[in-house]
């Protein structure tokens, strides 16, 4: 066992598809776990989104790395046999599925801690396992869209709010139960039991909205009335959802918003500034040739302090016009500013900073070829995270994994030919 992988001796097995149960498992396999993945016989659905290669896929290759696949008709009689072998030797079960089949399957956490009480249980939904919605399917989008997180991030097409391309609920939601893993397997250590880790997207869609999920009901409490009011009302007259977005009531002051906390045009690009406390506020001032009044003598009055901040966001927005964003840059690194031109995502895999701190990995894939994929999200001394290598096709390893389990080769034969699981030979 290696010593310096969190994760060594851990037996992890996966039933899970697109994105949060898998890239958690990812990381657990890249700090040490073994990590079975359970798909269905035709493969995770990521496996068929544009495929590069038979079973290959941008989508799967980016967080199914360091695992072994095993294809299982969940649905068959015979594949509770093999369910029990892997559950006897797991550490952790992970699973997304969606809600009620785990119960269906006897995989949740009630059905399983009689049997095997060290196991660790890990669940994703999409909005608890209470409430209203709790048996609602949902996916990144749809709860980016419940919980406000789409509007937040201010993206619009046509008038409508949009989500990007980055389903960020999705990997908050994995890095999450990453967490909850850990933290159970520590408590494990202590007590000798295991237990139940419950994630949803929809708390993960909110902690990634922190700032903004707090009401001081003293003072935000008439505003957020009035607001939920208004609303209400431009709903009913079928108003433009940038008319619903616009009451949406402010945290950032005037001088965050219009100045000191957002993005400018350069003369040749966009360029974004975060300057917070006063002292960076000044500096910036100074970088500008500029002079903000409020600062030596504060303005008290509301709608003097908004006409403030809007006559000197114009001068600033002129100022930064005229100079490149790299003289910017430039500029800014020499007064100590946080700033940094707006990049496009494609660019940062050839990132000077990202490739110096190791945060890209290139990966030698079987079928693909040179693949350049994101590291370990974290580092731990000791190379306690590492790469994985790519998982290997579906059904590449049925044999030798159910032979692991315990099975005979006459079995794993039986098995194949039921239906219950496929190898690359037979193709079933």
């Amino acid at each position: 066992m290696e010593q310096t992988r969190p994760f060594a001796g851990i037996e992890v097995v996966e039933f899970g598809q697109f994105i949060a149960v898998p890239f958690c498992a990812q990381v657990l396999a890249e700090g040490g776990a073994r990590v079975i993945k359970i798909e269905a016989l035709e493969g995770d659905p990521v496996r068929q989104l544009a495929q590069l290669a038979p079973g290959e896929t941008r989508h799967f290759v980016s967080r199914n790395r360091g695992k072994h696949a095993l294809p299982l008709d969940l649905r068959h009689p015979k594949a509770a046999r093999v369910i029990e072998r892997l559950l006897a030797r797991a550490d952790v079960v992970l699973t997304n599925f969606r809600p009620g089949l785990a119960e269906e399957f006897g995989l949740d956490g009630a059905s399983l801690a009689p049997r095997y009480p060290r196991l660790v249980v890990g669940n994703v939904s999409a909005f608890g396992r209470r409430g209203p919605d709790a048996r609602l399917a949902g996916m990144d989008l749809v709860v980016q869209a419940r919980t406000g997180l789409m509007a937040g991030l201010g993206k619009i097409q046509g008038g409508l709010p949009a989500s990007g391309d980055a389903p960020v609920a999705d990997y908050m939601c994995a890095m999450t139960l990453a967490f909850g893993i850990a933290a159970a397997l520590l408590r494990r250590e202590r007590t000798g039991r295991g237990g139940e880790v419950d994630v949803a997207l929809m708390m993960a869609a909110l902690v990634l909205q922190n700032n903004s999920m707090v009401r001081v009901e003293s003072v935000d409490g008439p505003t957020h009335a009035t607001a939920r009011a208004r609303l209400a009302e431009l709903r009913a007259a079928g108003r433009p959802f940038e008319e619903q977005a616009a009451i949406i009531p402010q945290v950032r002051t005037p001088g965050m918003v219009n100045v000191y906390f957002r993005t400018y045009a350069t003369r040749d690009g966009v360029l974004g500034v975060a300057c917070v406390s006063p002292g960076l506020q000044r500096a910036f001032m100074k970088a500008l040739g500029l002079d903000d009044g409020a600062h030596e003598k504060a303005i008290t009055d509301p709608d003097a302090l908004a006409r403030h901040y809007a006559a000197l966001r114009s001068r600033a927005e002129a100022v930064l016009a005229g100079r490149t964003t790299s003289e910017w840059r430039k500029i800014f690194n020499a007064h100590g500013l946080p700033a940094s031109d707006v990049k496009l995502a494609f660019e940062l895999l050839d990132d000077e900073q990202a490739l110096a701190n190791g945060l890209l990995h290139d990966l030698p894939h079987p079928a693909l070829g040179p693949v350049r994929v994101l590291a370990p999200p974290l580092t731990l001394d000791g190379q306690g995270f590492r790469p994985g290598a790519p998982t290997p096709p579906l059904g590449a390893e049925t044999r030798a994994l159910l032979t692991e389990l315990g099975f005979t080769a006459e079995e794993i034969t039986a098995l194949l030919a039921d239906g219950v699981t496929r190898d690359l030979e037979r193709g079933r």
